[in-house]
């Protein structure tokens, strides 16, 4: 498939990205990687009129230190951030999953402020985020703002990133317990069928599930069966409790309310294990 027509513009840096932002306004696309939007593009799922080609602003691409938590600029490329020693030593979890995206091509290209901001349910990234209450740091014309990840996915390919924002930095926070990413898929370089993120604390756990709605979705159900005791078996079975996850040729509801049971049980054990 071919693209829509569109017009194209390099921006200098950040302030002239939302310069354009404002000038093009819901007309407009961010380009960095290209791996999420250019697919939808070629299928006119997406017809942007102009897109605003962010890939160079180097300032955006970091991991570091800042104290409580770890920062990590938008545009940090996928390999950068499995390749990160600071995520390795402090929050592992991110730079696993970040090494579990794609392809070398994907990985090399892709970042994660694309992945996020994109809002694929069926995305890994997003989940991981919500399991560790990250923050987005969005920023416009009048300021920045901060959103929590628990309201930053806001539907099907939906963000709280308004058509005027720029996602510059992500916020984790420094672990201290296990963690386990489990996903299944038919291919190493395909989206995730279910994928579970799990982060230990307080004798408990966060759970995330990926692909079990149109966003990424906490196991409350799971988290409350830890907190009153139950074990990682047990309160795995409470993974598809409020979940709505799609039936496609890849796998029926049910297929994938069943493998989430499976995926959970096997993060728990995992994240308590550590």
């Amino acid at each position: 498939m071919i693209p829509a027509e569109f017009d194209y513009d390099v921006a200098e840096s950040g302030d002239h990205a939302l310069q354009l932002l404002e000038q093009h306004g819901d007309e407009a696309k961010l380009l960095a990687g290209g791996h999420s939007l250019l697919p939808l593009m070629k299928l006119r799922l997406a017809t942007p009129s102009m897109l605003i080609d962010i890939g160079r602003l180097n300032d955006m691409s970091y991991v570091r230190d800042d104290g409580d938590a770890l920062a990590i600029g938008a545009l940090t490329r996928h390999e950068d951030v499995e390749g990160s020693d600071v995520l390795e030593q402090h929050c592992a979890i991110v730079a696993h999953t970040a090494g579990e995206i794609g392809d070398l091509q994907v990985r090399h290209f892709g970042t994660i402020g694309g992945s996020l901001a994109h809002g694929d349910p069926a995305s890994d990234l997003p989940t991981v985020m919500l399991a560790l209450d990250a923050q987005m740091v969005l920023r416009s014309s009048s300021g920045e703002r901060t959103v929590g990840a628990n309201e930053f996915f806001t539907g099907l390919f939906e963000t709280a990133l308004g058509p005027t924002e720029l996602l510059t930095e992500i916020r984790v926070p420094k672990l201290t317990g296990g963690w386990s990413y489990q996903k299944f898929h038919h291919r190493a370089q395909d989206w995730a069928i279910v994928g579970v993120a799990a982060v230990q604390s307080n004798g408990g756990a966060s759970v995330a599930l990926t692909n079990m709605g149109e966003v990424p979705l906490r196991a409350s159900g799971v988290e409350q069966a830890l907190t009153s005791g139950s074990d990682a078996a047990t309160a795995a079975q409470e993974a598809a409790q409020n979940t709505s996850p799609p039936s496609d040729p890849f796998g029926s509801a049910d297929y994938r309310r069943d493998l989430a049971r499976v995926l959970t049980r096997r993060a728990l054990q995992e994240a308590m294990g550590r």
